[in-house]
């Protein structure tokens, strides 16, 4: 089985994505990690501004779902079980649907995202709440099928989860509505 994780801008992708590697025995396959190496191997700063420039410089090189499909041949090489996290472009979710996986979302106050994403303190989490609108403006909504569209994404999604509370009723939440995802 295959889930694709889409979400706004530090909702609890990476939360759920803890769910099903530890509970269910999942494999994590992340958007992220994919475009960090890729700019590490050429010798620039991972930066969010950096991660958007590159990921959105192989989708118009290589399709708008070329990141998703690359993590998708790998996966069904090497587990039974995978998540793949950041899906961030209709041409991402559909890959994950064409591969008969599912596609669930995450969403949460912005406030909360905000502070969430602000204790993570990773490199490209680092910015005032004004730069944090900012850059989820940037992906929310774009007509460049190439380019995130978060909006649209979450739209396709099989389910959406709110995740306004606490990691253990999020994880409950998740757990009360897999069986009901995966059995469409």
């Amino acid at each position: 089985m295959i889930i694709g994780i889409t979400g706004t801008l530090g909702a609890g992708k990476g939360t759920a994505v803890e769910y099903l590697t530890k509970t269910r025995g999942f494999k994590h396959y992340s958007v992220r990690s994919f475009l960090t190496k890729i700019i590490i191997q050429r010798g620039l700063l991972v930066t969010r501004e950096e991660m958007l420039k590159v990921g959105n410089e192989l989708r118009e090189q290589y399709g708008s779902g070329y990141i998703v499909y690359t993590l998708l041949l790998d996966a069904i090489k090497e587990t039974e079980h995978a998540v793949i996290e950041s899906i961030r472009t209709v041409g991402e979710a559909n890959r994950i649907k064409e591969h008969g996986g599912y596609l669930w979302a995450v969403d949460a106050d912005i406030t909360t995202r905000y502070e969430r994403v602000y204790k993570r303190a990773s490199a490209t989490d680092i910015v005032s709440f004004e730069e944090f609108r900012s850059d989820e403006r940037k992906e929310m909504e774009n007509a460049d099928i190439t380019k995130p569209n978060i909006a649209a994404v979450i739209k396709m999604a099989d389910v959406i989860f709110y995740n306004d509370e606490v990691v253990a009723e999020f994880w409950q939440n998740i757990e009360k509505n897999f069986n009901f995802n995966i059995g469409r």
